[in-house]
């Protein structure tokens, strides 16, 4: 393996490929070899990596492998490499700690440039993965909300507005406001459109 006086001609140093498939390896051994030293294998190489690429066809066994990594090298970001365009598993690998998420539709030049910015403390990630995050985001936990909020969120959910709602609950417009105001302060929302988003993804 490289000694440390070598990493200096390699701008992104020693990059650990981890990975059970050998085709994957030596693709991206080869779009890395120009700027960094590879590592390819199971074990953790012998001077500390800049970052490790974790390959991984599913979210299952995920967990397991990204835990194995920190162990082995805790300082080094993790990308997570699959073979396209993975949502679910992108999503998790950003949960369990790494750094991105890569895959084998992308560029040799831009499997690079993902390893320098996650080296660089950015995240990587596909864009589309905002928007799945977006969609799929977890159901917010609506036990943090009082009856009588939860009552008119769910009649907001219906299209009413406050003065419909005060009518049909004989209750003052001011006292819905109120509510609503309350409720919005737990679910940390700013209005009603994204208070009713939460109230359809969480119930």
């Amino acid at each position: 393996m490289t000694q440390p006086a070598r990493q200096e001609s390699r701008p992104l140093g020693v990059v650990w490929i981890d990975s059970s498939y050998s085709v994957m390896s030596l693709g991206l051994g080869r779009a890395l070899k120009e700027q960094a030293w590879v590592h390819i294998g199971r074990e953790s190489p012998r001077d500390p990596p800049s970052s490790v690429i974790l390959c991984a066809n599913s979210v299952e066994g995920l967990s397991e492998g990204v835990k194995r990594v920190q162990e082995a090298s805790a300082e080094a970001p993790i990308l997570i490499f699959g073979l396209h365009i993975d949502l679910p598993l992108a999503r998790s690998a950003l949960r369990l700690g790494a750094r991105g998420f890569i895959h084998a539709g992308m560029r040799p030049e831009q499997i690079v440039r993902a390893v320098k910015v996650a080296i660089e403390g950015e995240l990587v990630a596909p864009r589309e993965l905002l928007r799945y995050l977006i969609a799929y985001e977890d159901p917010v936990d609506l036990n943090i909300l009082s009856a009588r909020q939860r009552e008119i969120l769910e009649i907001v959910v219906d299209g009413m507005s406050n003065a419909q709602i005060a009518k049909r609950l004989f209750l003052s417009e001011s006292t819905i406001k109120q509510h609503l105001r309350g409720a919005y302060k737990l679910l940390s929302v700013k209005n009603r459109t994204e208070a009713a988003r939460l109230m359809r993804n969480g119930g």
